[in-house]
């Protein structure tokens, strides 16, 4: 892409914008990143911050016609550097664009703007009796629109699944500033191809999504959680394979390693077991909690937990998931304090190579040298193994990416893929390649090329290297 950018972009836009722009350097410097805390970052252009649809297509079609490279941002919560600026490029923000737009109690749908929060929606869908079931680790802070750019997972993906399985029709402008509708807000709709499935997980490289219509379900009793403490994480993944193999329906099955449990300690006053090798926290809400919970502490006993307990009250209950929510704040605490440097892997493998994965990934961490610790969805084999490095020390980054790359490696050896919800970004932009056959990275190239003719999209990012 060529671009061509005029003098005083925030200048020029300023006059078509019911939302503000802005060229401040400071202001810029502040908006260039996500969390991740070890991907490329270019210097932004401009600011915009959307009011309204319209303000998008205004700039999308400023963009497209001086080439200018547009990167869509939300709550900029995101993992893999998919939000962070590139050189010369509007970010444009929408995380103003906040509004429920409409519940639909009869037909069970709920319309936002894609700047909502994840739990502002909870937390507006529950006087209806209502719930919007995806959620991510980061519920408290991450948007609807940057879930569905990324087909967000989460801790509840064992029963639920991932956001893509809760939109029924977006709102999405195209890079030349048309504006379209995808999908259907009936249950049911085969008509034409499921675009809105396709934009789902696009991380803002074939449109921005300015409005989704999603599925939501009632809102169900409060869960009962319980907790396993092992002596290995070899033990603990194969409890995950033998629970996940009964008939109990958990609605969330999570794993914490020793090393995690420690970071996690040392964040705040959790009093979880650190002399452990690993933990699972279980948790249902279904009709059948009680034989869930007493089914998954006979399966922990089978596989030589050391310890089981139970919450059975809402409060300690949330206690429990506020532990397992803690685990990534605790890893960006750690790096800071030892060195700055932390890759996160988001591999997903079969559950049933969950043991043999991370027994692989220690091994990883001694070859290479590198400090790993491990958290995963393991009810649905999506692990978290994250790589801590010092970022002035060159031989600890380098050990850190050589850790790094063997794990995505393992995850496809094992059947996996190298990212289950946090999406590619920049930071994984390269193993989208790996991942691909041939025919699969055309049809991507072919694809981006229809809706996105001059490359404005999102650069550098998730196709780059296709």
């Amino acid at each position: 892409m060529t671009s061509r950018q005029p003098s005083g972009i925030a200048g020029r836009l300023r006059p078509v914008l019911s939302g503000s722009v802005t060229d401040d350097p400071d202001v810029l410097a502040a908006h260039a990143t996500d969390e991740s805390l070890y991907s490329p970052v270019g210097a932004p252009a401009a600011l915009v911050r959307a009011a309204d649809a319209d303000d998008v297509a205004a700039t999308l079609r400023f963009a497209h016609a001086h080439g200018i490279p547009v990167v869509p941002q939300g709550a900029r919560s995101g993992l893999s550097g998919g939000a962070n600026a590139v050189d010369g490029c509007i970010l444009l923000s929408l995380a103003a664009m906040t509004d429920v737009v409409e519940v639909d109690e009869a037909n069970m749908t709920v319309t936002v703007q894609p700047g909502i929060v994840n739990k502002d929606l909870k937390d507006a869908l529950r006087p209806h009796g209502l719930a919007y079931p995806p959620d991510p680790g980061s519920v408290a802070m991450c948007s609807i629109g940057g879930n569905i750019a990324t087909n967000a997972g989460g801790m509840c993906c064992v029963k639920y699944g991932v956001t893509r399985e809760y939109v029924r029709e977006l709102t999405v402008v195209l890079a030349d500033g048309t504006v379209t509708r995808l999908g259907h807000r009936t249950v049911k709709g085969v008509a034409g191809l499921d675009i809105a499935g396709l934009f789902t997980g696009s991380e803002g490289t074939l449109g921005v999504i300015v409005e989704a219509t999603l599925k939501v379900v009632p809102l169900g009793p409060d869960p009962l959680s319980a907790l396993a403490t092992f002596p290995t994480v070899r033990s603990a993944a194969e409890a995950v394979s033998a629970y996940t193999a009964t008939d109990a329906s958990p609605s969330m099955l999570e794993m914490m390693d020793a090393a995690t449990i420690a970071m996690v300690n040392d964040l705040g006053d959790f009093g979880l077991d650190d002399t452990v090798g690993a933990l699972l926290l279980m948790q249902s809400d279904s009709s059948t909690a009680a034989a869930d919970t007493e089914e998954f502490a006979g399966v922990a006993e089978a596989h030589g937990a050391l310890d089981v307990a139970f919450a059975d009250n809402p409060v300690d209950a949330e206690l429990l998931v506020a532990a397992r929510r803690s685990a990534q704040p605790a890893w960006e605490h750690h790096a800071r304090a030892h060195g700055g440097g932390q890759l996160l892997d988001d591999v997903c493998v079969p559950r049933t190579r969950i043991a043999e994965f991370c027994d692989r990934v220690e091994d990883i961490g001694k070859d290479t040298g590198a400090q790993v610790a491990v958290i995963g969805h393991a009810g649905d084999g999506n692990m978290h193994p994250s790589v801590f490095f010092d970022t002035a020390d060159d031989a600890s980054v380098a050990a850190a990416q050589d850790a790094f790359d063997r794990i995505m490696a393992l995850g496809l050896e094992l059947g996996g893929t190298i990212t289950g919800e946090h999406g590619v970004g920049n930071l994984k932009s390269r193993w989208l390649a790996a991942e691909l056959d041939q025919g699969n990275r055309r049809l991507h190239r072919e694809i981006k090329n229809a809706v996105d003719p001059t490359g404005v999209l999102n650069p550098g990012k998730m196709l780059e290297h296709l």
